[in-house]
């Protein structure tokens, strides 16, 4: 398995309403992200709206983002989640991955 680390940022003024919806993702969202072989999927925030995110897959990021891509309900997901970030790019549009320099095991 491959660890993949992730930063993308959540605008300050939307974080608990961003968060909340995190505890309350969709089963068919949660059921294609195992689908496309995300296991493990855990996010951090900061409270500057930083997000870490990590994931364990077989394959690479970009692997894993095109597998969801596909999917319909990833489409609605990132949709609904787009207004709590800057950018004029769907969140998962604007990962930037992070070097894996150590890990103890």
């Amino acid at each position: 398995m491959k660890r993949v680390g992730f930063q993308f940022k959540v605008r300050k003024d939307r974080l608990s309403e961003y968060k909340e919806h995190h505890k309350h993702v969709w089963p068919e969202m949660l059921d294609a992200l195992r689908e496309t072989g995300w296991h493990d999927y855990t996010l951090f925030m900061r409270e500057d709206g930083l997000i870490f995110g990590y994931f364990e897959t077989e394959e690479s990021l970009s692997i894993a983002q095109a597998k969801m891509a596909a999917k319909d309900v990833n489409t609605r997901w990132q949709e609904l989640m787009s207004p709590f970030v800057d950018a004029n790019a769907r969140p998962d549009e604007t990962f930037v991955e992070l070097e894996e320099y150590f890990h103890l095991d």
